[in-house]
């Protein structure tokens, strides 16, 4: 059942960050990918803070900005790699 709420909890974490970065939702897929890795980034920068994300609403807290940062991050280099060519 834990499992299921990483899911739930990656996919509203993925969609609320692409919609600060990009401004809409980025699919149901990538919206999920972008909020798991995101959680886990979103995780260990609250740990070198030294904060804790506790329960759901600090579980999708620590996923949303670890999902912006990880977009972020993707957009800087996508950006160079456009204004290369």
């Amino acid at each position: 059942m834990n499992f299921l709420w990483y899911l739930l909890i990656g996919l509203v974490a993925g969609w609320i960050a692409s919609l600060i970065v990009k401004g809409n939702g980025s699919g149901l897929v990538l919206n999920l990918i972008v909020g798991i890795v995101g959680g886990l980034l979103g995780g260990w920068i609250f740990s070198w803070l030294g904060l804790a994300a506790v329960g759901i609403v600090g579980s999708l807290i620590a996923a949303v900005v670890g999902a912006v940062v990880l977009l972020l991050i993707v957009s800087a280099f996508t950006r160079r790699k456009n204004a290369k060519n």
